[in-house]
């Protein structure tokens, strides 16, 4: 009796500590951590050391990474998507105005990928090694750590209209940029702290020229951003030309993640009027960021727990989906 009462309790412990461990899906299936653990041990360890060079090189490239897994999981769930290439039959989301000019570090999925085919083929898919280099680029950047759940596959398809459609844009109102995270079951805190992401990285000058120039259709600019901030841009982001120099999202601490950029929104110094907003258009959203703006701790707290859960949707599991061999192309295409 004393026996059984035991397995009864490890029983219900394990039960309790599951959704710790495991990411549900709808469909059935489940990631988790260890996901790999057997049939490609080293998994981890190699998408590491390949992010760590790569950032090593170019700190910029750690936003990239983080802005990929981002820009794949708001279009048909996390998938790898985003990195397939445009053939006959199939119109790459690469060529989308969220990603045209603008996505990149295929070069460093593609590395990535061929050292785990040599390790382990076809066993780990793009789309986790999408969520793993972000989470390591993070990290690298001085950001918080998480366990990544695995176990997502391949998706067979893209879809240029919902990249076009489902990832908020730079002018986006807020209420547009909320209706665009609620789609994907992400929250405002979900949304206030991945944008958080923000503090690393680069914008381009047509991103954010609106700002400076014409914010409303009436030749005014944004009176929301520091005038003397917007000076300071001005001399490098003309009224025409100059759409491809790149700006720091976070002047303050620009390759190192941490809450500068909420402290950056609060003297109204965010560079994108979708940072900006984040202040001016909603009192939820403002005491979040002023929250984040105190505790660095908080924030990083609250940016893991968004990325897992970003990180889970709709993934495809079980049988649906494959495991490319090659992130750029369908197998057998």
């Amino acid at each position: 009796m004393a026996k059984s009462m035991i397995y009864l309790f490890l029983a219900l412990t394990l039960l309790a500590f599951a959704p710790l461990c495991f990411s549900h899906n709808s469909y059935g299936g489940y990631l988790y951590p260890q996901f790999y653990d057997r049939s490609c041990p080293r998994a981890q360890e190699i998408v590491r050391s390949i992010v760590a060079k790569a950032v090593a090189k170019e700190a910029r490239m750690a936003a990239s990474l983080v802005r990929l897994h981002f820009h794949d999981c708001f279009v048909k769930g996390c998938d790898a998507s985003i990195l397939l290439d445009s053939t006959g039959s199939l119109v790459s989301e690469k060529r989308s105005n969220p990603n045209r000019n603008s996505a990149r570090g295929f070069e460093v999925i593609d590395e990535i990928k061929s050292a785990l085919e040599k390790e382990c083929p076809q066993t780990v898919s793009c789309a986790d090694i999408l969520a793993l280099a972000a989470r390591d680029s993070t990290v690298l950047a001085g950001g918080p750590s998480w366990v990544v759940p695995l176990g997502r596959r391949d998706s067979k398809g893209a879809s240029l209209s919902g990249s076009n459609n489902n990832i908020p844009a730079p002018n986006n109102t807020f209420q547009t940029i909320l209706t665009k995270f609620k789609l994907q079951g992400l929250d405002i805190v979900d949304l206030v702290a991945l944008s958080g992401s923000h503090t690393i990285g680069n914008a381009r000058c047509v991103s954010f020229r609106q700002r400076l120039y014409n914010q409303s259709g009436n030749s005014q600019p944004d009176f929301t951003l520091d005038q003397s901030y917007a000076a300071q841009l001005r001399a490098r982001c003309p009224r025409s030309g100059g759409d491809q120099n790149l700006f720091f999202l976070d002047t303050v601490s620009p390759t190192k993640f941490d809450n500068s950029y909420f402290k950056n929104l609060l003297s109204f110094q965010g560079l994108l009027s979708s940072d900006q907003v984040l202040v001016t258009k909603n009192q939820a959203s403002l005491e979040l960021v002023k929250k984040y703006a105190e505790s660095n701790e908080l924030f990083f707290e609250q940016f893991a727990k968004s990325m897992v859960k970003m990180g889970n949707v709709s993934p495809l599991t079980g049988s649906r989906g494959e495991i490319r061999n090659n992130c750029r192309r369908i197998n057998n295409a």
